[in-house]
């Protein structure tokens, strides 16, 4: 049966189809709820009749005609949504104080806890990631090998895990070109890119070497992986689940070839290879004249170099400059 709602003097009337009045009242004394989205308008008169309506427009724009608010603060709010805002604002800034302060102390903890086995278990998996699908062997002679290999035991004998710490594997390096890089448990690849542009300098070479022990030493990759999966955890927090990135971050070695090293660690590692190569008896500027190559032969004078995880800048070389003449001093 299709009804309407009527207005006649100072009464409010629920006519249906053939206009036979079916319900009315006084309009002062009608009750009509609260606009709420688009949930039916109920009328309830004064004699125990109720009326439902789709129509809320017309509802709002009877209800306005006569002065009375048009739609319920339930309606407005439901509208604006500013409980949404504020549950919004205040996911964004519990995000970030998790990110600045929670954070970095839940990753000192995992790292402190971690029992050696999963470094070896990341180191293992990457290792083997990386050689099916980047990595291929190296194609140094033996002699240019044998070089790099003294003066890698010499800087490995002298850092504080000792030289059974560290296993130095040559590869060519293909897609990532001359770099260097160390696994957290310790296990360290020169790629013959590396080598090559080094040139005769086997000094650069293992000053390179020192500071990737340096990561190693300062855990400085558990601390990125931690922290990527920390990240993760953040985002699936807050915008919910977003696949197994955490578990890939953790686990496969896709997850930790894909993190560098923030600027404080590179710093950090910088400090430790002039301190390492001190101990020694090597140059200590080594890893300097590496950063001053990749200005001079690859032209990198930005603030990335060959890759994101070896920043070279003329800063960072005047960096190390600078503390090598501040140990000297000292």
């Amino acid at each position: 049966m299709l009804c309407s709602l009527v207005e006649a003097g100072d009464r409010l009337i629920v006519r249906d189809e053939t206009g036979a009045e079916l319900a009315g009242g006084s309009f002062s004394l009608v009750e009509i709820s609260s606009r709420v989205g688009r949930i039916p308008r109920r009328i309830s008169f004064q004699d125990g009749s109720l009326f439902e309506t789709n129509d809320n427009d017309a509802v709002d724009r009877f209800l306005a005609q006569k002065g009375r608010a048009a739609a319920g603060i339930v309606h407005r709010l439901e509208r604006f949504h500013p409980r949404l805002i504020a549950f919004v604002a205040a996911t964004i800034l519990l995000g970030g104080l998790i990110y600045r302060y929670a954070l970095p102390a839940l990753v000192e903890v995992a790292v402190a806890v971690t029992p050696p086995i999963v470094p070896r278990i990341m180191s293992a998996s990457t290792f083997e990631t990386m050689d099916r699908t980047l990595l291929d062997e190296s194609k140094l002679d033996e002699v240019r090998r044998g070089k790099i290999l003294d003066g890698f035991r010499r800087i490995a004998g002298v850092s504080a895990a000792g030289e059974r710490a560290y296993t130095l594997n040559f590869r060519e390096g293909g897609p990532i070109g001359p770099n260097a890089f160390a696994l957290p448990d310790g296990t360290l690849i020169l790629t013959d890119e590396l080598v090559k542009l080094a040139g005769d300098d086997d000094e650069m070479i293992v000053g390179v070497l020192a500071h990737e022990i340096g990561h190693v030493e300062h855990q400085h990759s558990l601390r990125q992986i931690y922290r990527a999966a920390g990240v993760a955890a953040l985002i699936m927090l807050v915008a919910g689940d977003i696949g197994s990135g955490a578990e890939d971050v953790l686990v496969e070695g896709g997850g930790l070839l894909a993190l560098s090293y923030s600027r404080a660690a590179e710093a950090e590692a910088d400090r430790h290879s002039v301190e390492l190569m001190m101990k020694a008896g090597l140059d200590p500027a080594a890893i300097a004249r590496f950063f001053e190559l990749l200005e001079t032969k690859l032209d990198d004078h930005s603030e990335t170099s060959i890759l994101s995880t070896h920043p070279g800048t003329p800063e960072r070389r005047k960096a190390i400059l600078d503390l090598i003449a501040e140990l000297r001093k000292g």
